[in-house]
């Protein structure tokens, strides 16, 4: 494996001064370093948080159909899908569910307002340059939601000095076809990247039941997606830049009330502009401004009828990093964030601020490391809450550290939760979810070419909010969740190994029954073999059981997933590729539907096997 000076250094240093620092862009293409931990550029190993990153590199080899295929790739992350691509998805990170968790696309949040769902399933791998996966709460540095961990997905990159265009071609089964084209121009001061996408499949029957009517069709799923990425550095001290992404498409499913082919039209969108500033060899100064939406409609081919979420959200930041000595480092930054529901529903209240002050000291030392942090937010609808964190690195040898942490954090109510029309169960008293954690690491580089991550984690969420027997949202439950996770990475010449296991015990706390749609026992394995201009692959995911429901009596059986890849370097510009799912078409459900009343239920169904090639040029301009 080839290191860049850059990786190295930063490697090998990780308390570089804030003028040593490489910038964002460059570290986008780094797999040691750290954005989203901090919401600065570091080092993994400086940071406290248990975290996976994913490359361009990485996507581009292990050849993922989505983000969904990066993410439970990730020790501690869960996928729940509902049939196929484009279906709705739940995602639990350390057994936390979906609302729980914080998505960032470009420092963006793109969850819906209404349920809290961030919809990763309809993002593009195609426009992703890094996923960024911190696993643990970070509510002392992202607010409300970050109580299981912060997923942080950024668009494409230019490299620097880069001149190239791409150009790929894909067709699979079920008449998939996947389209993109893009352009990377960068020189000393400029960097710019336009990219687009296009993908479709016929899809997959989702329903299982017998007599189905018109859910017997197949669901089809059509995304496009275009993303822009321009920085500027104007001179050695300040850098101006912009990003943008929008995805839209349309995702059919099955199971509705309101017609027999329901379909849903989607867009995602986000918008960043920056103004990151070196004011002194101690002080670096970053000031964004955002916006976001999140829409979707749910229409029917054969009636009239709509409904509709729209969420728009606005946001500004400002973050200061200073360096107070070569040891000691603050971060002090305040936040603003405003969401607008649009809904042909009848909400009580269509818009919430909230507003965050933060304040962090971290502390880098020969024998050992500190954290400390706190954080003020302030919700028009609930007030002021407090969450903190501290954290302490025991550094055993260069090699070897321990990390244990503690760590609070909180969720606010959706505005499904609190402000739904009457009937819909929602309960304006709520409070919101508190959470408290506690974690111990131990990082070693066993090896020069053998890194071993291992965790072990204890949550508790008080006033967790679920639905009682008369569909009402309440605060009623408390929640604990107890995980052990190992992470492995091997290089043995031109082999390259990644592992990653998780074992979690999530319990309601007051009946003792396992959180639905949990697995108590994870396992992914990626196997990669270089041979000169040809590589080969392998995947192996393995899943146990889980209950569907929260009484536990709808069990799910677990199931093991097998797939290989490959790919020919044809020439320095020509790549083609051919890549196998689900190879043994293994039958399997993640997530189950309810039909009739009373109520029966059936399995969402799964893709089968699947098989794609693709043909890829990069052309230097």
């Amino acid at each position: 494996m080839k290191v860049s000076p850059l990786a190295l250094a930063i490697a090998l240093a990780p308390g570089l001064s804030l003028a040593d620092t490489p910038s964002r862009d460059d570290a986008l293409k780094l797999s040691d370093t750290l954005i989203t931990a901090n919401r600065e550029v570091e080092s993994r190993t400086a940071t406290t948080v248990a975290s996976t990153v994913f490359t361009r590199a990485d996507i581009e080899r292990l050849q993922p159909t989505s983000v969904l295929d990066l993410l439970q790739r990730a020790p501690g992350v869960q996928v729940i899908q509902s049939g196929g691509r484009g279906s709705l998805t739940s995602l639990f990170i350390r057994g936390t569910k979906t609302a729980q968790n914080v998505v960032l696309v470009d420092g963006q949040r793109i969850a819906d307002a209404s349920s809290g769902t961030p919809f990763v399933e309809w993002l593009s791998i195609d426009q992703i340059e890094r996923v960024e996966i911190l696993r643990g709460p970070r509510s002392t540095l992202y607010g409300a939601d970050a109580i299981g961990g912060v997923i942080q997905i950024f668009t494409r990159r230019a490299a620097a000095g880069e001149r190239s265009a791409h150009v790929r071609l894909g067709y699979g089964s079920r008449k998939t076809w996947e389209r993109s084209i893009g352009l990377s121009l960068a020189d000393a001061d400029t960097r710019l990247n336009l990219s687009a996408s296009s993908s479709d499949t016929q899809g997959i029957d989702r329903s299982t039941h017998a007599n189905a009517g018109a859910d017997q069709d197949h669901d089809a799923f059509r995304n496009n997606g275009l993303s822009l990425n321009l920085s500027h550095r104007v001179n050695e001290r300040l850098d101006l830049g912009l990003s943008l992404l929008e995805q839209r498409g349309e995702a059919e499913f099955d199971n509705d009330f309101g017609g027999a082919t329901p379909y849903q039209d989607f867009q995602i969108s986000s918008q960043a502009l920056y103004a990151d500033a070196q004011l002194n060899e101690r002080w670096n100064s970053r000031l964004e401004l955002g916006h976001s939406e999140n829409r979707y409609q749910t229409r029917y081919d054969d009636n009239h009828s709509s409904r509709h979420n729209y969420t728009y959200r606005d946001s500004l930041s400002w973050l200061n990093t200073l360096e107070l000595n070569e040891r000691h480092f603050l971060l002090v930054g305040a936040d603003w964030l405003e969401d607008r529901l649009h809904s042909n529903n009848d909400y009580s209240k269509d818009s919430r601020w909230n507003r965050g002050l933060l304040l962090q000291h971290r502390y880098q030392g020969e024998r050992f490391s500190t954290e400390l942090g706190a954080r003020n937010d302030r919700n028009q609808q609930f007030g002021s809450h407090d969450t903190f964190n501290a954290a302490l690195t025991w550094h055993l040898d260069g090699d070897n550290d321990l990390v244990l942490s503690y760590a609070t954090g909180f969720r606010a109510p959706s505005f499904q939760d609190i402000y739904a029309p009457p009937g819909w169960g929602a309960n304006p008293d709520l409070e919101p979810e508190e959470s408290k954690s506690i974690e111990l690491q131990w990082r070693s580089q066993l090896a020069a070419d053998t890194r071993l991550e291992m965790s072990l984690y204890r949550t508790k969420i008080d006033n967790a909010i679920v639905s009682d027997s008369n569909w009402t949202m309440q605060n009623l439950d408390r929640a604990r969740i107890n995980g052990f996770e190992a992470a492995l990475q091997q290089r043995l010449g031109d082999w390259q190994a990644s592992l990653g296991l998780s074992l979690i015990d999530p319990r309601d706390a007051d009946t003792g029954h396992t959180l639905n749609r949990r697995a108590r026992r994870t396992l992914s394995l990626d196997l990669d073999r270089q041979f000169g201009a040809f590589a080969l692959g392998a995947s192996w995911q393995a899943v146990s059981s889980s209950y569907d429901d929260v009484d536990n009596q709808r069990e799910l059986a677990g199931y093991g997933l097998l797939g290989l890849r490959g790919s020919w370097q044809a020439s320095d510009e020509v790549q083609l590729a051919l890549k196998l799912d689900n190879l043994l078409d293994k039958d399997y459900a993640r997530a189950q539907y309810s039909v009739g009343w009373p109520s029966t239920y059936h399995d969402y169904r799964e893709e089968g096997r699947t098989a794609l090639f693709s043909v890829t040029w990069t052309p230097q301009l």
